[in-house]
């Protein structure tokens, strides 16, 4: 069944909605777009500035000899935030994009076994599943999944929408019962939970998967966060026909159709300040270069911050204006790396899905290389692999397929970057080759390599270059405990008034439905809505 959100998540705000304002948001990716297309329909005169030449920042896409690659997000969960922000913006999911369930939802190869094990949208599959890998856990499965959807629940209803200026997020009735449960979820790791209900590693690696979603490991991220285990074993994944390009391409034209105007390859090099109210600093413009290099400054009211928080804080601010000082970073974690190879293949892969997950057996050494104190790419990784070719044979010329190979790595710009056709640093291109070599074990297609077509690779030094991502994290800010809710950095600066933050490195957190709700959240800001509810359509 599909999941709605609550009534009474939808009631409006009573709180009255200043004038307009001028806006500038830096940053083009998914939480800029949708951040300039919420706030241009409530009124505002929003200019967007991106540096690249394309929209969607790590939601891109990359096209050779007629593959077509996403170069970022390939999971659509959480479809209700979807339905709620689109539903904002006056349209609906289903006039703005044609979404497909994928059936199975994806395919676990577990090393050294020949058995894999498919998850699908039908909970008494999934159950099913359970009891073959661990006789007896049927039931387990029934209170693990059931826990899962009522923390889901309570984080949609009491926190995801919440910028915690108000202590409504923290009193009422339905948190302060379950107290005791969430100090228990907050203080233990999804490792650790998930150990406590099953005993196959197995079924522990695929409850613990989700906490790489959230650019963290099994054995750092609070167990919370199993209610991830509601979006892929009670619920279903989708896809969007055409790609995650295509939802930029939505979001792009709902912004520029509310009014926002959207500058591409403006490099924003300075955000000015003037004196403000009560002797604090206030947002008076942005300085940017455009494309024929020519310096222009945009003047403005407020200035939402979408790119990386590092960035935004340590390059574009004076210092003595930085909320975020580098000392500060010093005790923050980004997530980890990522290699990417987006592969084109000659002829089918019907041993792979549109998503699977490739898990090696120790873990603990995998996920070791990439948090450790002695960081090194893994060997082998835990590899995930998309063919979205499965599902859309638009991003793939007939009788070929397309894959997207994800290798988590450190956040280390010093692993290099990409390059196509094998032309990228040296540790890059072994990392992608024995990933390669692996799924072709694994998977059993022994000729992988030799069918190759079109080989385009990407590195932490490239997200570091093309995203000023900080030590070149692939997701944005780690959810450990220290880095969730209202511990996370928030998205105001505490000493420039009128400048606010949006993306993967602020509230709520990383992933495209939390910067959907991150862009609502400035909305809020704005508005003076001080509630944990989302914003009324």
């Amino acid at each position: 069944m599909k999941y709605r959100l609550p009534d009474a998540l939808s009631r409006r705000s009573s709180a009255p909605a200043p004038g307009p304002q001028r806006v500038v948001v830096v940053g083009g990716g998914i939480a800029g777009l949708a951040t300039a297309a919420l706030l241009a329909s409530r009124g505002h005169s929003v200019d967007l500035l991106e540096k690249n030449t394309e929209l969607g920042g790590r939601v891109g896409s990359v096209e050779r000899d007629g593959f077509r690659f996403d170069t970022g997000a390939s999971w659509y969960l959480m479809p209700e935030v979807f339905d709620h922000f689109f539903e904002l913006l006056g349209t609906s999911t289903e006039a703005e994009l044609d979404l497909v369930t994928l059936d199975p939802s994806y395919r676990v190869f577990f090393e050294g076994e020949p058995e894999t094990v498919d998850i699908r949208p039908d909970r008494a599959h999934n159950r099913s599943v359970f009891e073959r890998l661990e006789p007896g856990s049927g039931p387990r499965f029934d209170s693990y999944l059931a826990s899962a959807a009522s923390t889901y629940d309570m984080a949609l209803r009491r926190f995801l929408y919440s910028n915690f200026d108000s202590p409504s997020a923290f009193l009422h009735p339905d948190v302060v019962r379950r107290t005791p449960l969430l100090g228990r979820l907050l203080t233990r790791s999804l490792e650790s939970h998930a150990a406590a209900a099953f005993e196959d590693h197995r079924i522990r690696q695929v409850l613990g998967y989700p906490a790489v979603f959230l650019g963290s490991a099994p054995d750092r991220a609070p167990s919370m966060y199993h209610l991830m285990s509601h979006l892929d074993l009670g619920d279903r994944v989708l896809y969007p026909m055409g790609g995650f390009t295509r939802l930029i391409e939505v979001i792009a034209a709902l912004a520029e159709r509310h009014g926002a105007r959207l500058h591409l390859g403006a490099e924003v090099t300075r955000i000015r300040t003037r004196p403000g109210a009560g002797g604090r600093a206030a947002v008076d413009a942005v300085e940017h270069v455009g494309p024929d290099g020519t310096m222009t400054t945009l003047p403005a009211d407020v200035v939402v911050g979408a790119a990386d928080l590092h960035h935004l804080e340590t390059a574009l601010l004076d210092p003595d204006l930085q909320t975020h000082p580098e000392p500060v970073w010093q005790g923050r974690s980004p997530g980890p790396g990522a290699v990417l190879a987006m592969l084109g293949v000659e002829g089918s892969l019907p041993q792979l899905p549109h998503h699977s997950l490739f898990f090696t057996t120790d873990w603990k050494s995998n996920f070791g290389d990439i948090f450790g104190d002695s960081p090194q790419v893994p060997d082998p990784a835990s590899v995930y692999v998309c063919k979205p070719s499965e599902t859309d044979p638009s991003v793939a010329p007939e009788g070929c397929e397309n894959l997207f190979v994800l290798v988590p790595v450190p956040a280390d710009v010093s692993i290099g970057h990409g390059g196509d056709q094998g032309a990228g640093s040296p540790v890059v291109e072994r990392a992608v080759d024995a990933a390669i070599d692996q799924v072709a074990s694994w998977a059993g297609v022994p000729d992988l390599r030799e069918r190759i077509r079109v080989r385009h690779t990407v590195g932490p030094e490239d997200f570091a270059t093309r995203y000023h991502s900080w030590r070149g994290g692939a997701l944005g800010l780690e959810h450990t405990l220290r880095q969730s809710a209202f511990l996370r950095p928030g998205n105001t600066s505490a000493k420039v008034d009128g400048l606010l933050y949006a993306g993967s490195t602020t509230v709520p957190g990383v992933g495209l439905p939390m910067c959907l709700i991150s862009a609502e959240l400035v909305l809020k800001r704005l508005t003076g809505d001080r509630s944990v509810l989302p914003v009324g359509g």
